[in-house]
């Protein structure tokens, strides 16, 4: 198995390792690029951060999370090829001395290829961008102010170069990279027990944490088709491989509410790899994707072999990681029908940014002459599955948009839930704030201040 791509603008080839080797091990042990440091081994601390540049543009992703056929015909550079061939400094590097920005230097590559990425995008939402990358010593301070300062800056030519022109799909025993769906469709037939990577910041967990051994592979993230999306008079297709960022792109503007609960999913590298596909593939109770899209009244899109049928998201799921997925069948995309801007979405965290819901609720409630016309709510870590609230839904609609209405129809929550307590949260506590979330709903309708986050005079 022969992977090929550029390494720091050199063009490298890779031959006879493990599918499930890391970019981060690859570096470290067979390059001597050590300046890539491994701190979480799991995507949070944005210690191991590089720099990927490809079709797609440029982005910066966890190489510890990120496996060596993912990278076939792309671009990657890590901390020690940003200066340019003459040594001249990147922009950020030169001001993050100039602004003291690093004390014990460990956390200090995985900042600087952050903050590359952002300078290259023309990204300058600072607090967004280095929100996956962690300093225990230095402080977030002078690190932002660097950032800021480096914005005036050029972008480096030598940083242009994107990828190797590549085109042949990888195979070989254990591991399959296409090119096309049919390509995939055709192989999962014939490897039903193969796992399917997406962006791997699941299943690269998988490998790092539970040292599982994969005996059979296919990455689907350079499959063109299963990577768009189209917006027309009747709704927005998504393809499964479109990645979390993308799909914050696309539906910031028509769904505020929807982008915003996108924009908390992990950190902007994990955005920048995990897709939606993958978000609803593994059936994950906690999962912030499917709760929105339910409320979205959103289709779901599978193919097995010639074969091809959707179905509402909802019905996807059965139980706890139980799907109606037939062997050998995969998700191609999602579908949103055209629809008002309704919706409204609550992530409940113990941290604002970069954490796993307690609880996600979604609504999508339409009102018509003052009263009820429809309405989808569904929630998240809740339930075994993600889980519309039905008989809520049914005690809301046709009754007039009150304070006497939602009293009502907040009771009715324990009809459709019944909330475990684990680590993150008791099952009253879960309980309430449902019912909550629903009068914030409600409350918010009539411009009432809802937001803790908003602090007035």
């Amino acid at each position: 198995m022969k992977i090929e791509f550029l390494l720091n603008g050199e063009a490298v080839t890779v031959d006879g390792n493990s599918p499930t080797r890391t970019l981060l091990d690859y570096l470290r042990e067979e390059c001597g690029l050590t300046g890539t440091k491994e701190g979480c081994n799991e995507g949070d601390c944005g210690a191991c951060s590089i720099m990927i540049t490809d079709d797609d543009g440029t982005k910066a992703l966890n190489a510890c999370i990120l496996f060596l056929p993912q990278l076939h015909g792309k671009s990657v550079r890590t901390v020690e090829g940003l200066a340019a061939p003459d040594g001249t400094l990147h922009p950020v590097q030169s001001e993050m001395i100039e602004n003291h920005g690093s004390q014990c230097g460990f956390c200090t590559p995985g900042f600087i290829m952050s903050m590359a990425a952002a300078h290259q995008n023309s990204e300058t939402n600072h607090d967004d961008v280095l929100a996956g990358n962690l300093c225990r010593c230095t402080g977030y301070v002078p690190i932002i102010r660097a950032a800021r300062a480096a914005e005036k800056f050029a972008k480096p030519k030598h940083l242009q170069i994107n990828k190797l022109p590549v085109t042949k799909t990888i195979q070989s025993e254990r591991v399959f990279v296409p090119k096309t769906s049919d390509e995939l469709a055709d192989w999962y037939i014939k490897n039903p027990d193969a796992t399917l990577i997406g962006g791997a910041t699941d299943v690269g967990l998988w490998i790092n944490k539970d040292l599982c051994d994969l005996s059979s592979i296919a990455f689907i993230g350079q499959i063109d088709e299963l990577r768009g999306i189209e917006i027309s008079d009747s709704g927005m297709a998504i393809g499964a491989s479109v990645t979390l960022s993308q799909l914050h792109k696309a539906v910031a503007k028509k769904y505020a509410s929807l982008g915003e609960l996108v924009r908390r999913y992990g950190s902007t590298q994990v955005r920048n790899a995990a897709t939606i596909g993958g978000n609803i593939a593994n059936g994950s109770p906690i999962g912030d994707g499917p709760p929105a899209l339910i409320a979205l009244g959103a289709q779901l899109y599978l193919r097995r072999g010639d074969d091809f049928r959707n179905m509402a998201l909802e019905d996807y799921f059965i139980d706890y990681g139980k799907q109606d997925r037939k062997i050998g069948e995969f998700i191609i995309g999602i579908a949103i029908p055209e629809q008002p801007n309704n919706l409204k979405c609550y992530k409940i965290t113990k941290r604002f940014d970069q954490d796993i819901s307690t609880l996600c609720g979604c609504f999508n409630i339409t009102r018509h002459s003052g009263k009820i016309t429809s309405a989808r709510i569904a929630f998240g870590g809740m339930a075994e599955t993600p889980k519309r609230a039905t008989s809520v839904e049914i005690a809301l609609i046709g009754k007039p948009w009150t304070q006497d209405t939602i009293t009502a129809a907040v009771t009715k929550f324990s009809t459709d839930y019944q909330p475990i307590s684990d680590v993150r949260a008791s099952a009253a506590y879960r309980a309430q704030t449902a019912q909550n979330l629903l009068q914030r709903y409600f409350d918010e309708t009539f411009g009432h201040a809802t937001n803790v986050l908003e602090v007035t005079p």
